[in-house]
Parts: C-alpha cells; sequence; structure tokens
C-alpha cells in the first residue's frame, strides 16, 4: 500500500491557479514516485505552483527510498509516474515484459555540476591513511544496489585507481545509511547524491575528494518515467504531466546564475520550494552546493545511458539484452515542447 503524500498550496501559488484560464473542474488523480532529492526540483515546483492543478492534475507526490522500489508499484499500476536511476533493476524489469518507459530527463552530471560527491570518512584523511583516491583500495565503501546509476561512477573510479574491483569491499545501502555508515565507521568511503553529502561535509564527518563530474563528466544519472497503461489509456494525462513538469523544470533553471547556483528573488523562491518539499529543511543546505543540471527542454543523454547498459551487461548485472531503442518514448516530451517551444532563460 502507497502512503499519500499531499502538500498545501501556497497564497501565491493558489492565486497563480485559481487565475489560470483553463482549470479543469475536476482533478484527475496520478500517482508520481520521487525519491525526494533536491534534483526533484521540476516535480516540486510544478506541484507548489500549481501547474500540476492546471493541466486538470491531482499529483500524489510519494518517496521511496530507491528507485528499485518503486518498480513493482509500477508493474502493478499503483505508480503512474516514477523519477530515478535508470538501473540494471529497472533494465531486467522491462526484459521480462513489465511496461516501463523513459519518456524525459530528470537530471544529469555535467561538467562543473552533479549530483554525486566521492566523500571520504575525515579521521582516515587526519591519520594520513587517504591522501588520493589511490589510498581508497582495500577500504570498505557502499552502493545503493548493484547496477545502481552510481555503479558507473564507481567503474569509472576504480579504473583512475588503477585497481580492480575486487581490490575493495562493496556493500549494498540507502543513500540516508549510506551518511550515517560513515558517520559511525561502517563504512570508510561512498558517492551519496546532494543534499547529503554537502550536509556531511559542512557537519565536519567527512572530506570531498571529487565531484561526480570528474569520473563521468556527462551522466545520465536519473530520467522520468511512465508506467505503460498510463501512457497508452491515459496518454492524454501523460502529456499534460509533461508540460506541467518541464515548466517547473524552466522555473527552476531561471533561477540559476551562470554557475548552477540560486540567485536573487527567483532563487529564494525555489528554495522555499525545496524546503517544503525536500528532505532538508534548512535553506543553507540548498546554497551550499550545486544541483546537478536538470535539463529545461527534458532531453536526455542517449549515450550515457547506453554506456550504462554497456556497464551494467559487463558486470553481469543484466538477464538478457537490453534495446534502449525500444524503452524510450519520446512522444509526451516531444508534444510539450511543441506547445512550450525551446527553453529560453528568462531575465
Amino acid at each position: 500500500m502507497l502512503t499519500r503524500r499531499t502538500f498545501a498550496l501556497s497564497g501565491a501559488a493558489a492565486a497563480a491557479t485559481l487565475a489560470a484560464p483553463a482549470i479543469a473542474q475536476s482533478l484527475t488523480k496520478v500517482t508520481l514516485a520521487v525519491p525526494n532529492a533536491a534534483t526533484d526540483v521540476g516535480y516540486f515546483v510544478a506541484h507548489a505552483r500549481g501547474y500540476f492543478k492546471e493541466e486538470g492534475l491531482d499529483v500524489d507526490i510519494l518517496p521511496f527510498p530507491s528507485a528499485a522500489r518503486m518498480i513493482a508499484p509500477m508493474a502493478s499500476g499503483e505508480l503512474h509516474i516514477a523519477a530515478g536511476g535508470p538501473s540494471a533493476a529497472l533494465y531486467n524489469a522491462i526484459t521480462r515484459g513489465i511496461d516501463i518507459r523513459i519518456v524525459a530527463d530528470k537530471s544529469k552530471n555535467t561538467v562543473g555540476r552533479s549530483s554525486i560527491k566521492l566523500v571520504v570518512r575525515k579521521d582516515l584523511v587526519e591519520s594520513g591513511r587517504v591522501k588520493t583516491i589511490a589510498d581508497l583500495k582495500g577500504l570498505k565503501t557502499a552502493d545503493a544496489a548493484p547496477g545502481s546509476s552510481a555503479t558507473s561512477a564507481f567503474q569509472a573510479l576504480f579504473k583512475k585507481m588503477g585497481i580492480r574491483p575486487d581490490e575493495v569491499e562493496v556493500v549494498s545501502m540507502s543513500y540516508p545509511q549510506q551518511v550515517q555508515a560513515l558517520q559511525s565507521g561502517a563504512i570508510d568511503f561512498a558517492m551519496p547524491p546532494d543534499p547529503a553529502a554537502s550536509a556531511a561535509i559542512r557537519a565536519g564527518n567527512v572530506v570531498k575528494l571529487l565531484d561526480g563530474w570528474e569520473l563521468i563528466p556527462s551522466h545520465q544519472v536519473a530520467v522520468t518515467l511512465y508506467e505503460g497503461r498510463f501512457a497508452t489509456q491515459r496518454a492524454e494525462e501523460g502529456r499534460r504531466f509533461m508540460r506541467a513538469f518541464i515548466r517547473g523544470v524552466r522555473d527552476h533553471n531561471d533561477s540559476l546564475d551562470k554557475n548552477g547556483s540560486f540567485t536573487g528573488a527567483k532563487g529564494d523562491a525555489i528554495i522555499d520550494i525545496l524546503v517544503k518539499y525536500g528532505p532538508f529543511k534548512d535553506p543553507a543546505v540548498y546554497r551550499s552546493f550545486v544541483l546537478a543540471y536538470c535539463d529545461p527542454d527534458g532531453q536526455l543523454d542517449l549515450k550515457s545511458l547506453q554506456e550504462d547498459i554497456d556497464i551494467f551487461q559487463e558486470l553481469k548485472f543484466l538477464e538478457r539484452p537490453v534495446d534502449l531503442k525500444k524503452i524510450l518514448d519520446m512522444s509526451f516530451l516531444d508534444w510539450a515542447l511543441k506547445q512550450l517551444g525551446p527553453y529560453k532563460k528568462a531575465g
């Protein structure tokens, strides 16, 4: 059973919604699963500013500990839309016959902007045990799950370190648990996403060694997914959801300076939404790091997705061959972009 999570609109957002010219009298329920990360910002903004309601949609935002946990409720139809990493578990579910489609970007690492950081316990640095990434050999780390979107980053790290994967002990652990395990000494290093990584750095528990983009300069770390029956039987709602989502992502991009940091009144407004919807309630946390890139036109890095599939295949995480072209459904995004036009940053 899914736990419903709803949010009240702020006065300004409610007023904007009521002023919209084409509000549906009755709203259609849509369930959306998110990992409750800062890069869920596009969905949060679309909800907070009434964009989903303007499209006639009553969107329930449901937090999940990982994308892998979203697959079963998507298969049963309890979830219509999900946001998460394109993992081996997702691809295995699809090749078993579960109809789940990649329909748009959620977030990607680009040069200067990434959602993950390689962090190591501070005491290991202070003792001199770890001076460079080569010193991670023989230590213990954690991945969210074998074949998660972080797996490719770990493979790139091991190559950069010049070691074999079996020369590092890897255990499976959710991202919140990783931060706690670093604090307790249960693991030695990890690559948790922001804002958790930056919060741990600010607390003085860990030291950053690398940003994720230094391992993979362009990496499609998370995508938007539609459940198959929602995509076919409720295609009009799928199109309207996409239009609202892209509007939310564009508002977020409008709030950033050229370095990807929040700036001015628009930045303050987006941070207010993140504080309300996101996992951290201190605005300073969201100002302490640069978010991964959320594409204002929803475009996917197809080369990155294929490279991840190749790595999962090499590591024998995939049960059957994966044809990426059969998993993509860009019709919803194409429709939304025809309605909205290409992104132009607002002044």
